[in-house]
């Protein structure tokens, strides 16, 4: 629960039992809550009834729900949760280990291997993730990878082999025998019985679901408004645009297009059969991208205090827009410093008009890629000579190089299996990275759900010029999702939403 002049705060009761009435995984580890007619303290993600407000007591760390006299569960075990020392190394790396795997299904890599980024050994590893989850990383990894084939069957017409492949499994042996050993039935048993369906050749569709109610367009509005022509095109009920994934030595370029299925309370993901090797981490993209993994209803009775600045500002569903391309986004963000939406739009097609790979597409109003980091690396020296003629300030040209040498020598890591309060850290040292760049980048690119932009002008006009004192106090309120606090103030501009303190944007 960071503001955005990154200072802590004492910790808020009421935003510490929303997100352990949530038992929203992105706290766990955060605080701990201590209650009084059990004594025993407990990580906000414990399955165990919840307690009443009125009996709960919340400590920034485990020690000092023990200084004041409580026991540990023995069920969430807080010696596990994650950012302890030296339990850190159980709870943290197993959750950082389970986000690997589920982005792609180690199509790129071993669980040694896997282990080894991480800094430990494959021994370690496997205690580890056992402790958190019950199961071994192998065990993990099969599942994900039978769901995902599972997905594949089901709803596509790929040939099996292909399905295997792009799955992640090494052999069609392997993936014939996983699947009659866990579930009983040979692939081909998943097939809908459609006699004579083409196979899919040039895309693919598959369904992913979310919570209703979904705030689609509102959603869909925000992305349109920042798409990058030529990258991005937003229709009136779809979002298409193309995509760049390096694996290994080889960059898979393609296209996606996203639409909603109410009906079934998810959207279909249309993705080019060039994209096929790196599906997992295309579909891992889409779903952080549309925030599928929200709990609106918690969010929105969360946010009530905001019918104190109008009414109607409120919208059931909203979701938090996070990104595809971390990179893409962030760039956006150095560029929107202190400039309009509008005007940072220009400058990032710019950019990707000059330095993005050039492809061919169903669509006409897609054309390129959005440079890799890699690419913007490899710019002759200065830099700023490079960019400046694109209308690129110095300075922030030197910003977006050292963002992108930083992700090329995996020095920070932008994604949702990063631990947003250290990533926020090392993006602040980089030049150029203030508080508001820095927040903008953990709420879209870390999926840090209680950022609060206090000092943007939009979010500043959105409370008709509240004191800041005030404005913080409000927006305390809102926690521990003050990120959709910040989404819904915007949108609020754009529908003229009047506020009770007066003024209409």
């Amino acid at each position: 629960m960071m503001p955005e002049r990154m200072q802590p705060l004492p910790l808020d009761h009421s935003a510490c039992y929303a997100a352990m009435r949530a038992r929203d995984t992105r706290f766990d580890g955060r605080f701990f809550c201590g209650v009084s007619s059990t004594g025993i303290y407990c990580r906000p993600v414990c399955r165990v009834r919840l307690p009443r407000e009125e009996n709960c007591n919340f400590f920034l760390s485990a020690a000092a729900a023990e200084a004041a006299g409580y026991r540990p569960c023995l069920k969430c075990r807080p010696e596990l949760a994650p950012g302890l020392a030296p339990a850190d190394s159980v709870a943290s790396l197993a959750r950082s280990a389970a986000r690997l795997i589920e982005k792609d299904c180690l199509t790129e890599q071993t669980i040694s291997e896997l282990a080894q980024r991480l800094g430990i050994s494959d021994r370690h590893l496997r205690r580890v993730f056992f402790a958190e989850y019950g199961v071994s990383p192998v065990q993990f990894l099969q599942t994900q990878r039978l769901l995902l084939a599972k997905n594949l069957l089901t709803d596509t017409r790929l040939a099996v082999t292909d399905v295997a492949m792009t799955a992640g499994f090494g052999s069609i042996r392997r993936f014939n025998d996983l699947f009659k050993k866990k579930y009983r039935l040979a692939p081909s048993r998943f097939r809908k019985k459609e006699p004579k369906a083409p196979q899919d050749r040039d895309a693919i569709t598959l369904f992913l679901a979310y919570r209703p109610p979904y705030a689609w367009e509102e959603l869909l509005s925000f992305v349109a408004d920042r798409a990058i022509p030529g990258v991005e095109w937003v229709t009136q009920d779809a979002y298409r645009r193309t995509v760049a994934i390096k694996k290994g030595e080889t960059v898979h370029s393609g296209w996606i297009s996203v639409a909603q299925v109410a009906r079934r309370n998810a959207l279909s993901a249309t993705v080019a059969s060039t994209l096929l090797p790196v599906l997992p981490r295309v579909l891992a993209g889409v779903r952080h991208l549309f925030d599928l993994n929200c709990d609106p209803l918690a969010v929105h009775e969360r946010l009530e205090s905001m019918d104190a600045i109008s009414p109607g500002i409120r919208v059931p569903g909203i979701r938090l827009p996070g990104c595809l391309d971390p990179f893409e986004m962030s760039v956006r963000a150095v560029l929107g410093q202190q400039i309009t939406v509008k005007a940072a739009r220009t400058l990032a097609t710019r950019l990707a008009a000059c330095f993005g790979e050039g492809i061919e597409t169903p669509f006409a109003e897609l054309s390129r890629t959005f440079p890799l980091p890699d690419s913007i690396c490899s710019l002759e020296a200065p830099v700023e000579n490079r960019l400046g003629p694109l209308g690129i300030t110095g300075a922030r040209a030197r910003s977006i190089l050292a963002l992108a040498q930083a992700l090329v020598a995996d020095s920070i890591t932008l994604s949702l299996h990063g631990d947003p309060a250290a990533e926020m850290q090392k993006l602040l040292k980089l030049p150029g990275f203030g508080p508001w760049t820095v927040n903008y980048i953990a709420m879209r690119a870390l999926g840090w759900p209680d950022a609060f932009l206090d000092s943007d002008c939009g979010v500043k006009r959105a409370l008709s010029g509240m004191p800041a004192k005030e404005s913080l106090a409000l927006a305390q309120t809102w926690s521990p999702w003050r990120s959709y606090a910040t989404v819904t103030l915007w949108d609020s501009l754009k529908k003229g939403v009047k506020s009770s303190k007066g003024g209409r944007e």
